[in-house]
């Protein structure tokens, strides 16, 4: 059994909260994410739908699969998620490769609320 990455354990770290999600063909929910599963499949309660031609509606219940999700946005809170330590906690000088090496080569050691986003789509793509 393979373990899970840091974006799953960041998602997992979300239910109970409000997030925004965007799927595969442009619809954007927002709402309370009930329960994420490993896969990404999502249960939301309490719904504002925006669909692509612009219409907004309202929804008690979605069950969306993890395959047709395009991004999530997170709550700010999860920048203090302890998965994030690891990350914080690598000395200044070392090389590396990919978004942390040039976060570090640039002074940025922690995790700010406006990149929660940013990383959690750049790590499902490197994972």
């Amino acid at each position: 059994m393979a373990s899970i990455g840091v974006p799953i354990k960041i998602l997992h770290e979300a239910e109970g909260h409000i997030v925004t999600l965007e799927t595969n063909t442009g619809e954007v929910y927002r709402g309370k994410l009930l329960e994420a599963e490993d896969n990404m499949n999502c249960q939301m309660a309490s719904i504002n739908v925006t669909y692509r031609d612009g219409r907004v509606a309202q929804l008690e219940n979605v069950f969306i699969r993890g395959s047709k999700i395009r991004f999530l946005i997170l709550p700010d809170m999860l920048k203090n998620a302890p998965m994030f330590k690891k990350v914080q906690g690598k000395a200044p000088g070392n090389a590396g490769r990919g978004k942390s090496a040039i976060l570090r080569a640039q002074g940025e050691y922690g995790v700010s609320s406006s990149n929660v986003t940013l990383l959690f789509g750049y790590l499902m793509n490197v994972t």
